[in-house]
């Protein structure tokens, strides 16, 4: 049996009503009295009952997060990385997958899923620009990722653009000319705000800034962003005919499955062809060659996200307008682009710092 709060006061030689104040922190309660508690807790490895402490209080102590994804590793670290600032913030995470379905992720937006939380971060797939009168939310959001601009919450988003151009002139920088991409949802896109059309735009301007023109041969779409599907889009690639000297794929999963592909067809690398991905997932450092990747600044987003939650949660008076900040990236190099050691080599630029815009 779990001890209670009769057990608690028992063992304390207090009442009931003393432990809760005890529990829910409130000041008359004399020191010695409060540390007799706060031992007897201890002993008996007392756990406050939430949901009860809920309904008193009105809040529940969790937080919700509403991610496309579990299976995917850039949102299982990145919900990882959600678990441990909201731990050491006394929260407790609730994890809610949508698919990435359009239908799920409204129903985040109108409070009918993750109801037993105190506030929710999201990073939605299709909720965009056009739904921003449906983010009036009646509970605390933050939103995550590149899908909404101008809205009503606050947004916590990456350096899509510069982070990609990074990138790409990393492999510039190391002689490569011919510059293939995995992973464009419509490579002649110039107006959409997802992250795949972001980062081709980075792609795209570090190749005009290098004077190289842009080949549409060497841009592969890979419809979703899996391991297979990297694999598909660089046998596609290689089978195509069409020479190449280095690979940037727009998130890490399609980098590794392009390592396979690669591998298969006798493209060393980086000899033949240097790769880069995006993400910075635990895997890049496990796989043979290391994986050169863009860090964009996960643990700071999950930092930042829960604190502004967190605030939003705890906000008196009248609201302060919505924030939009993005974290500092990186660029990391490994043995996929010639580099043996793990270099990190942050990229300052005029919108670069963890700063509202």
């Amino acid at each position: 049996m779990n001890p209670t709060l009769h057990d608690v006061a028992r063992v304390a030689g207090v009442s009931i009503k003393t432990v809760s104040n005890v529990v829910h922190d409130h000041p008359h309660v004399r020191p010695t009295t409060r540390d007799r508690v706060i031992a007897a807790i201890g002993q008996l490895g007392y756990q406050p009952n939430l949901s009860a402490r809920g309904l008193r209080s009105g809040k529940t102590g969790v937080i919700g997060l509403a991610i496309p994804s579990v299976r995917e590793a850039y949102f299982a670290e990145l919900a990882d990385s959600i678990i441990v600032a909201a731990e050491k913030r006394g929260l407790g995470v609730v994890v809610d997958q949508t698919n990435g379905v359009r239908a799920s992720e409204l129903d985040v937006i109108a409070g009918r899923r993750l109801r037993l939380t105190d506030g929710i971060v999201f990073s939605p797939v299709h909720i965009g620009e056009q739904d921003a009168e449906l983010l009036h939310a009646q509970f605390p959001l933050v939103l995550l990722g590149e899908s909404v601009f101008g809205g009503p919450t606050d947004h916590v988003t990456m350096h899509n653009v510069s982070s990609a151009q990074a990138a790409v002139e990393h492999l510039l920088e190391i002689g490569r000319r011919r510059i293939a991409l995995i992973g464009a949802d419509d490579p002649d896109e110039t107006t959409s705000v997802g992250s795949a059309a972001l980062r081709v735009r980075g792609y795209r301007q570090a190749l005009a800034k290098a004077g190289i023109a842009y080949e549409p041969a060497l841009v592969r779409p890979a419809g979703s962003w899996h391991y297979d599907t990297g694999a598909a889009a660089t046998r596609a690639l290689v089978a195509s005919g069409t020479a190449f000297d280095a690979l940037f794929a727009l998130n890490d999963t399609l980098a590794i499955g392009a390592l396979r592909a690669l591998d298969e067809a006798g493209v060393r690398v980086p000899a033949d062809a240097a790769v880069i991905g995006f993400d910075n997932i635990d895997a890049t450092r496990f796989t043979i060659p290391s994986l050169s990747s863009v860090d964009p600044g996960r643990e700071a987003i999950a930092e930042v996200a829960v604190e502004m939650l967190v605030e939003r949660i705890a906000e008196k008076g009248a609201p302060v307008p919505p924030r939009r900040i993005k974290p500092d990236f990186h660029i990391v190099r490994r043995e996929s682009t010639g580099f043996a050691h793990v270099v990190d080599a942050v990229r300052e630029d005029a919108t670069s710092a963890a700063r509202v815009v």
